[in-house]
């Protein structure tokens, strides 16, 4: 089904290509063109302006997000980092996208605090124990009717109990994610589905009032 879906996937190009192989080469935890593609819709279905990243890594899913902005939209992407910082600076400029792009080197724990809302859409892909701690301030920024998007919450399985018979993830990680899908399915705030897409993606959109 992957690989159909794969086949079908139009909206790739040949830097996005690229910065995929060098990714894999070197085992970086990089979203799928599939997800990158769904990222760039979302973006588009909101008429995204300003768009939050959390989790830059060495650009590649900023470079879907960016794609989908208007001159003069504008990505924030906060990396911990420096080196993969410095590499996702250099692949938007690859892209065509660093005059609509800024990197935010730190921990976004602490970062967070520097930016300013409205975002039109979050995208949260950063350390998995963050998550949890990231949540409401991320929902603060947002929007009435911007999306939140979570990447990883099915965490290859191992967030429902029982299902993988010899986990190997890490423990706390899965944890903190389970807790997190849980927040989300019952936030005030949130409207949650989960699109079993790769390795899970949660689309929440912030109610009205």
């Amino acid at each position: 089904v992957e690989r159909y879906l794969s086949g079908l996937n139009r909206a790739t190009d040949a830097v996005l290509k690229e910065i995929a192989r060098e990714g894999e080469a070197v085992d970086l935890p990089l979203v799928d063109a599939e997800v990158g593609a769904l990222l760039r819709v979302l973006a588009l279905s909101v008429g995204a302006t300003r768009i939050l990243e959390i989790g830059t890594c060495i650009g590649y899913s900023g470079i879907w997000l960016a794609g989908a902005l208007p001159a003069g939209g504008m990505l924030i992407t906060m990396e911990k980092d420096q080196a993969r910082a410095n590499i996702a600076k250099a692949n938007f400029e690859r892209a065509g996208l660093a005059d609509r792009v800024s990197v935010m080197v730190g921990d976004a724990a602490l970062k967070i605090v520097k930016v300013a809302g409205p975002f039109d859409l979050i995208f949260q892909d950063g350390h998995k124990p963050l998550y949890n701690t990231l949540l409401d301030p991320l929902v603060r920024l947002l929007r009435h009717g911007g999306l939140l998007v979570t990447d990883n919450v099915l965490w290859d399985g191992e967030v429902v109990p029982g299902f993988v018979e010899h986990p190997h993830k890490n423990v706390d990680d899965t944890k903190a994610i389970a807790e997190y899908n849980e927040r989300l399915s019952t936030h005030p705030e949130l409207l949650t589905s989960v699109v079993p897409l790769r390795d899970g993606v949660a689309i929440s959109v912030k109610r009205s009032g």
